[in-house]
């Protein structure tokens, strides 16, 4: 598998995300489960079929492309809207940013370090791969100038509050289902989510400014442009109303670009033990 990785990494973005493409289609028509949950999902949300059926692709678009951005040379990545990080940091309160499963998101923290890591380096939550040779081609992959990584456990939480203290970010993808006990029941599109309260919580304990961004997928392999967007609040609300406004800004942002959302994530699924 890493020799397909390799090779697959040095195809142009264009080639892989039509591929991709192919390939998203090839898994939903051939994996009834999964169909279910996509479908099941994209409804939940108030989507037709008709209108989540470019998310389909986009699935597979995001499989794809992730063995280049690894391995490969670097995509083009434009910003929008990166004074609103200038003015985060500026504040010297760190800054918390949250990207959904929306667009390459990937793509956000690599985009970050690149123009920002030199002096505030990212902190980026993340799940180690549980095959062991993807784990360490991930962990290689990632250990880049500007960006740092923590764990989702205790220690990884410390690391991103030390983070924050110093001024610095850290990222989060807010819609991953946490292990059992670092969550809460919340209304995701009206339905019952087990959602992660790290980011509000990290807000609110430092004074950090937090910010929405995803990375949009631009068609025919021209690359990507890493939106950033302002979030609601977090200082001088409760836990549970902090943690509901956030939702409500996410599945804003997730319906206005409904075609790139990772639909078939199991976001309703119960928590893991740790």
């Amino acid at each position: 598998m890493l020799l397909v990785f390799q090779v697959l990494a040095r195809l142009p973005l264009w080639l892989l995300h039509g591929l991709g493409a192919a390939l998203g289609w090839t898994v939903y028509l051939l994996s009834p489960s999964y169909q279910r949950n996509f479908s099941a999902n994209a409804a939940q949300a108030g989507l037709s079929r008709s209108q989540s059926r470019a998310a389909v692709s986009s699935a597979g678009r995001l499989a794809l492309e992730v063995p280049r951005l690894w391995l490969g040379k670097p995509v083009p990545v434009s910003w929008d809207s990166a004074e609103l990080v200038d003015a985060a940091l500026a504040q010297g309160k760190g800054v918390v940013i949250v990207t959904p499963h929306l667009g390459c998101f990937e793509v956000a923290a690599q985009a970050y370090a690149q123009r920002f890591g030199a002096t505030h380096p990212v902190t980026a939550l993340y799940r180690p791969a549980r095959q062991v040779w993807l784990a360490e081609v991930e962990a290689r992959s990632r250990a880049r100038s500007g960006l740092r990584t923590a764990p989702t456990t205790t220690a990884g939480v410390r690391q991103m509050l030390k983070a924050l203290k110093a001024g610095h970010c850290v990222g989060i993808l807010p819609d991953q289902v946490p292990p059992l006990g670092q969550g809460v029941w919340q209304s995701f599109f009206g339905k019952p989510a087990y959602t992660m309260t790290l980011s509000v919580r990290l807000a609110q304990m430092t004074g950090a400014v937090t910010l929405l961004a995803w990375c949009e997928r631009l068609s025919w392999g021209r690359g990507y442009v890493l939106h950033i967007l302002p979030a609601p609040t977090m200082q001088g609300l409760d836990g549970t109303s902090a943690l509901s406004a956030m939702n409500h800004a996410l599945e804003s942002l997730i319906l206005q670009h409904s075609e790139q959302y990772l639909w078939g994530y199991a976001r309703y699924k119960q928590p893991r033990r740790e």
